[in-house]
């Protein structure tokens, strides 16, 4: 039994009909001279007998999407690259024949115009057809009456879809490509250079988080997806390089959800000679300078909320966010056991290998200030338990870090890059101990690394921004996948 709804028989069995005619239902090369935006650009503000005098002669290409039939005259909109343009055309102008093709079109088809620009009555630019050509032949038909998919879930799943009906899908894919050119030409114009660094990786390092693991056959050895591009891109400063960065695909096996991906995007970059103060000059001129050339302005819209990226962001230590929210001053000398004895007070739960004095204050810091923190903060001062690769304060309970928060969100982390191989084999060890204790995501020892760190790395700041976050932000999109063109789903 054909499972095909009635319209994608009426459209498959239309096939048959343009073969008669000589004509290929999937299409043939067709040069087009403009688009719908070049069209209404180059036509705002002029008067129809301006138009008509300018005789602009156009050709353009795009997807029916919507038709008004009046016997022996239609009007149809078309979708391009750039947006929709409307299309009028008489059968005494395009003759017999081609109005007989244009009959065969249905909605979603993609077709070429040759026509002349010109106002309607109504003042709409609008091209006069004076050329039709059927091009692509669409078998199954938009989502009904041109709003798009209803079922959010199916919007993610078809997205091809979801981009042919839906314009603010439209727009926020456009943005987010902005956003990356924007990106690297800001950090161009600094003296950092782009390089690329290898998903696969041997060894696990530079984040803490579990990894995609796969195996390379001809090797006979596993691989991880990486988590970070952070280790490789350290090695080139070792080698000489003082302004690095790539934007690239990170791979995490974790959680699903409005704010998390499997694979996200970021950009990491790494200044010689630099530390996390010059990191937060660069992650707040950055997003002044995004926000300016995609959005508009430094005053974000986020929801009910307003985002004010083009004041100076706010700069508290961690420990200093706690002691304002419970009372409870970390920096004092305190023993875990004390400080354990706090956390269990206040509910707050510890698995085994999060035994630590830092980890405690990482929590206290998740549970009463994360989520507090609404426009642009730098969080600095992390327990040195939690990162291990910043280079330690002047107090060795702590390292010189920052994480920048907005309405709840993570959105970079930097350091003060541990240059240290001595210091950081010891990290490396305690990493160990802790992936013993059921951490999977601790780091791995890299002896390449500590190897490369022997050689000499210059001090250096490094950062990873999210780019995904960062396109959320920028375009207002409370949800990671609807400025991820195809996110990751459960099954259905």
């Amino acid at each position: 039994m054909d499972e095909r709804t009635e319209q994608e028989l009426i459209r498959r069995a239309k096939i048959a009909k343009y073969v008669e005619l000589g004509i290929d239902p999937f299409g043939h090369k067709f040069m087009t001279n403009a688009d719908s935006a070049h069209i209404k650009e180059s036509a705002t503000g002029k008067t129809a007998e301006g138009l008509e005098a300018a005789d602009v002669k156009v050709k353009i290409a795009g997807r029916i999407v919507t038709v008004r039939r009046m016997g022996k005259a239609s009007f149809f909109h078309l979708l391009d690259g750039k947006g929709t343009i409307q299309c009028y055309m008489k059968k005494d102008v395009v003759g017999d024949e081609t109005y007989s093709l244009f009959d065969l079109a249905d909605l979603g088809d993609i077709v070429g115009v040759s026509g002349r620009v010109m106002l309607t009555h109504s003042g709409e630019i609008t091209v006069r057809v004076e050329k039709y050509e059927h091009l692509v032949k669409a078998l199954r038909p938009l989502p009904e009456k041109y709003h798009g998919l209803v079922d959010v879930e199916e919007r993610y799943r078809r997205r091809y879809v979801d981009l042919i009906v839906n314009e603010d899908a439209r727009r926020a894919a456009l943005a987010r490509a902005k956003i990356i050119r924007a990106i690297q030409s800001f950090m161009d114009q600094r003296g950092y250079v782009e390089f690329e660094t290898p998903v696969l990786q041997a060894t696990l390092g530079g984040a803490a988080a579990r990894p995609f693991t796969t195996h390379h056959n001809a090797l006979d050895r596993d691989f991880y997806l990486r988590i970070a591009t952070e280790l490789p891109l350290k090695r080139l400063l070792v080698g000489g390089f003082e302004r690095v960065y790539e934007i690239g695909r990170l791979f995490r096996n974790e959680g699903i959800d409005t704010r998390h991906n499997p694979e996200f995007t970021t950009i990491e970059a790494y200044q010689a000679y630099g530390d996390i103060e010059d990191m937060a000059n660069l992650a707040e001129e950055l997003f002044r300078t995004i926000a300016q050339n995609v959005a508009g302005t430094t005053a974000l819209p986020w929801g009910d909320k307003t985002i004010d990226v083009g004041k100076p962001f706010r700069k508290v230590k961690m420990t200093a966010l706690i002691k304002e929210k419970t009372g409870i001053d970390f920096t004092q000398n305190m023993t875990f056991e004390e400080a354990y004895k706090l956390a269990q007070e206040r509910d707050i739960h510890l698995e085994k290998h999060q035994m630590t004095y830092g980890h405690v204050i990482n929590a206290f810091f998740e549970a009463f200030c994360e989520k507090t923190l609404e426009q642009p903060t730098f969080v600095y001062g992390h327990p040195i338990e939690i990162s291990p690769l910043a280079k330690k304060s002047a107090d060795p309970r702590f390292t010189e870090r920052f994480e920048l928060f907005i309405d709840g969100s993570e959105y970079c982390n930097a350091f003060t890059e541990l240059n240290n191989p001595l210091d950081q084999t010891e990290r490396f060890q305690e990493q160990i101990k802790a992936k013993a204790l059921g951490d999977q995501e601790a780091n791995d020892v890299d002896a390449d690394f500590l190897e490369a760190l022997e050689y000499g790395m210059p001090p250096a700041g490094g950062i990873g921004i999210g780019i995904d976050r960062l396109a959320m932000l920028m375009t207002n999109n409370q949800s990671i996948r609807e400025i991820i063109l195809f996110p990751t789903l459960r099954n259905k």
